[in-house]
């Protein structure tokens, strides 16, 4: 009867080892291959749920663990703050200076239609220094005795401006022709404007 059972046990054993075990051990090797294949690092999965477990049960061990954990739930919400500062910081200055750029722009653009201004303003005063000097040289063409009568009916500043650049034998001729106190009043203001 012993040998009855020793022969039913090593039948069970053998029954265990080819039914369950191999074919166990089998469907482990086949996962293992699958998830490698997988890109899955079992060996890190396993190590990563073991170090889960571990934190869990030492956790409810130890509660000063609980007070550091706290701790450092603590500074991680100090440490949010203080980023949060740090971009509105980063907010304002960034803003501050797009506000400089187009200051900059518009500063630019100031200066591009001053300096187009001034551009066109000595454009015409070149015009107007050209016009003048054909006037000039148009009176310095008309006789003296046309010209004098004319220059003495404009005021004095005009007539004084017109004189004062004519060519000094064309002015000799028409001072000839104006009355002695015109041409005196005249000459006084011309020595007076050349003195200045």
């Amino acid at each position: 009867m012993n040998e009855q059972n020793e022969k039913k046990s090593k039948n069970k054993f053998q029954w265990f080892v080819y039914v369950i075990f191999i074919p166990l051990l089998f469907a482990i090797f086949i996962g293992l291959v699958v998830a490698q294949v997988a890109g899955v690092n079992v060996f890190e999965k396993a190590k990563d749920i073991g170090a889960k477990f571990s934190l869990a049960s030492s956790s409810n061990k130890d509660t000063s663990s609980g007070k550091s954990i706290k701790k450092y739930e603590d500074k991680i919400v100090d440490l949010q703050a203080e980023i949060e500062n740090k971009n509105a910081e980063l907010t304002q200055l960034q803003s501050k200076i797009d506000s400089q750029d187009s200051e900059k722009k518009q500063l630019l653009l100031e200066q591009k239609r001053l300096q187009d201004e001034i551009i066109e303003l000595k454009q015409i005063q070149d015009k107007n220094k050209k016009a003048f000097s054909e006037i000039v040289r148009t009176y310095e063409t008309m006789s003296a005795k046309n010209a004098a009568p004319i220059i003495m009916n404009m005021n004095d500043k005009e007539a004084l401006k017109i004189l004062s650049n004519m060519k000094s034998d064309v002015l000799a001729k028409v001072m000839e022709k104006m009355p002695a106190d015109r041409a005196a009043k005249y000459t006084e203001l011309l020595s007076a404007n050349t003195t200045k």
